[in-house]
């Protein structure tokens, strides 16, 4: 183990310590009450993992889910995230509650819940065998001193010490970096699992075993709700250093252009060997894609995701405006309307298809106006364009992100550029546009003197700001006197 990944592995058992600790009389009035708390999951791998611990998901055993309603509420009051699915939270706890369920075939599936479960049983009706594990918290409380100790003295054997439950080899498959499904039945109920494999890939840079694929291959996925396949693919996006591995297996399971036909028809599509020495379309748009998830670790989630959105999109309409010599002329204004058309199966966000369309559109001319030593009015001008969805300082990033994919040697991005970067970023900011464009000088009050609200005030306003950008006028009484003086003109 690495130092640095010993210190994470510190870090998140500091956390799960934490919680823990926070929740014990929780645990021991389950335990008092004749139930049994594990902590499972996603929350146990991660704790494998030595990744960041978000979720603490606990299943209780041997409770009716009104006998554990009846615990927790004299902790604080129960919010009903999911009465009817067996999940409770109490206020001021980021923990989810759960008793094991069954659930029917079908969109709208029938929920029984079965406090009686064992945990084996209930670990072998989730998707892949890394997430069927389990911690006795019970166990852990017990013994919380010891572990704490001994995770203090960096003595703990996490799997050992906490004696995890793992009735269907999930560590070895996390040892071999294997995705493995826990029943091959069980999984084909749910065709969400498909797409859970496929962040799974991304996230965890692992490989699904050949049953696994297999079962994908000829996977029913029909029937699920576009809001349930767009969670996975923010999974993928958000969490994932590597997406591409998402979409580089659609492609060996042979299902890319059933699920996403405007990249599948990029494969093999040419480009010119000086600028793509990486190869086709597709080879380039998958290592833009890791590219921009790797430098995009600041952004919040939604800048995230429209950038990730727009690199994903940027070459679609090479599809169809490549020529015999492999150049592509507006192939930008292309892929907007090929873009719209893969976006709107997986969202209706309409504010994430507008930023992601402007960034798609206009993803070429940070270059060029490197290339071009433009001035600082170009810079505002396409700052306009750009508000208020999206800005210059995301559409830098989706157009490093392009620069990046073309690594002719390996499927890896190039590093960043950081003098292209640098170069357009102070560009900007000499502009005073990178995140926003310039705020116009004269508002509506300031012409109420002349016009009332409508058309002509309108008029008099865009007016007014197009000569704030072209003539750099920055006093309000001059603006006015100059937008006076050009309509009476007209």
């Amino acid at each position: 183990m690495s130092n640095q990944t010993g210190g994470c592995m510190q870090k998140n058992l500091n956390s799960f310590f934490t919680i823990t600790k926070s929740i014990m009389s929780i645990i021991r009035s389950i335990m008092s009450a004749g139930g049994t708390a594990y902590l499972v999951g996603g929350s146990v791998r991660d704790i494998v993992l030595g990744r960041e611990l978000k979720d603490f998901d606990i299943e209780v055993h041997g409770l009716p889910i009104e006998a554990l309603e009846a615990v927790l509420a004299s902790f604080g009051t129960v919010i009903l995230v999911g009465k009817q699915f067996g999940v409770l939270r109490i206020t001021s706890y980021d923990i989810d509650w759960s008793i094991p369920r069954k659930d029917s075939i079908g969109r709208k599936p029938t929920v029984e819940l079965d406090p009686s479960m064992t945990i084996e049983i209930a670990c072998r009706r989730r998707d892949v065998t890394m997430n069927a594990m389990a911690i006795d918290l019970g166990y852990v409380v017990e013994h919380y001193d010891d572990l704490y100790q001994k995770s203090m003295q960096n003595k703990l054997a996490v799997i050992k010490d906490f004696c995890i439950i793992d009735p269907y080899n999930g560590l070895d498959a996390l040892a071999k970096k294997q995705l493995r499904a826990v029943d091959k039945i069980l999984f084909l109920e749910d065709p969400l699992r498909f797409y859970r494999v496929m962040q799974f890939i991304g996230r965890f840079d692992m490989v699904p075993n050949d049953t696994l694929d297999t079962l994908c291959k000829s996977m029913d996925l029909s029937g699920l709700a576009r809001e349930r396949i767009w969670e996975e693919i923010k999974k993928l996006f958000l969490k994932s250093s590597c997406p591409s591995l998402g979409f580089r297996w659609l492609q060996k399971i042979g299902r890319l252009n059933e699920i996403f036909p405007e990249l599948y028809v990029l494969i093999g599509l040419q480009q010119p060997q000086e600028y793509h020495p990486e190869g086709d379309v597709f080879e380039h748009t998958m290592q833009a894609l890791d590219a921009a998830a790797q430098q995009l670790l600041y952004c919040d989630d939604h800048e995230k995701m429209i950038i990730m959105l727009a690199v994903l999109c940027h070459d679609l309409g090479k599809a169809i405006t490549t020529t015999s010599d492999a150049r592509a002329l507006g192939h930008e204004d292309a892929s907007v309307d090929l873009g719209k058309k893969l976006l709107c199966r997986l969202t209706d966000q309409q504010d994430v298809c507008k930023a992601v369309g402007k960034l798609v559109r206009y993803h070429m001319l940070p270059c060029q106006f490197i290339a071009d030593n433009a001035g600082l009015k170009a810079y505002k001008r396409l700052a306009i364009k750009l508000a208020p969805e999206t800005s210059l300082y995301q559409l830098l990033l989706v157009s490093l992100a392009d620069r990046q994919g073309r690594n002719g040697s390996s499927t890896k991005p190039l590093p960043c550029d950081q003098s292209f970067y640098n170069v357009f970023l102070h560009r900007a900011s000499q502009a005073s546009v990178i995140h926003n464009a310039e705020p116009p000088v004269l508002q509506g009050r300031d012409l109420l003197d002349v016009f009332t609200p409508g058309p002509q005030m309108g008029k008099a306003l865009a007016l007014a700001y197009q000569l704030q950008i072209e003539e750099e006028i920055t006093d309000p009484l001059e603006l006015k006197q100059r937008v006076l003086e050009e309509l009476a003109r007209k």
